[in-house]
């Protein structure tokens, strides 16, 4: 099913598992959410505007529980940083860790990041966007649930602005491989193996938990940086 089929019958890449918020993901939310969260409306057409300065923005997709997204965004207080996640535990522990740096630079999204995508982001707005460690769906019967797919490709081309970058990163040989297929087939993207250029912004600030975890599973880590083509 393609992107655009997804308000008919949607094939989410994600899975909301239940899990409950702990009391500081609760009181973050609660007490929070005003200074980092972005409500979506049907009247909000560029979360981008949100900020209040005309920066750099950099979105990501599926923070976890944002402590590499956080760190990122103190690292780099030139950038604007938007989170989307869908899992609440994860929003809280975002939102309270940019609470407690005092972060003006981050914004958190609890949303399917396709929705915002399609809805809430106007063309040509990003400056980058990066996907660390997405679900790779092993079972042959999941791969349907993968979130990088050619749709999405197109999708993210028209958003990322010319000479703007993507970056994915996966421990997961089969995942990469399905990866370099989809930007085969793509003219969109041209991948780039050694990023120094300024308009790539560095996330390699620490790594994220999946990425811990598939090392010490003996995982090789594979880090895609493509450019979007005019």
């Amino acid at each position: 099913m393609s992107i655009s089929q997804t308000l008919q019958r949607p094939i989410r890449s994600f899975v909301i598992r239940a899990s409950r918020m702990t009391n500081r993901q609760r009181h973050a939310i609660e007490h929070h959410w005003g200074d980092y969260g972005i409500d979506l409306t049907d009247g909000l057409e560029d979360v981008t505007t949100c900020f209040k300065n005309a920066a750099p923005v950099v979105l990501e997709i599926g923070f976890g529980m944002g402590d590499s997204l956080v760190k990122l965004a103190q690292s780099r207080p030139d950038i604007n940083f938007i989170g989307v996640e869908v899992h609440p535990p994860g929003v809280g522990a975002c939102v309270a860790s940019a609470s407690e740096a005092g972060l003006k630079n981050l914004l958190v999204i609890r949303d399917d990041a396709i929705e915002v995508l399609q809805h809430h982001v106007k063309n040509h707005s990003l400056h980058q966007v990066q996907i660390l460690f997405p679900d790779p769906w092993h079972k042959k019967k999941h791969h349907k649930r993968r979130l990088i797919q050619a749709d999405l490709i197109s999708l993210l081309a028209r958003k990322i602005i010319v000479d703007g970058s993507l970056r994915i990163a996966t421990d997961w040989m089969p995942y990469a491989e399905h990866i370099e297929s989809v930007f085969h087939g793509s003219s969109l993207f041209v991948e780039h193996q050694d990023c120094h250029d300024d308009m790539r912004v560095q996330t390699r600030i620490n790594e994220t938990k999946f990425e811990m975890r598939g090392k010490r599973l003996g995982h090789k880590i594979v880090d895609f940086w493509y450019t979007r083509m005019a």
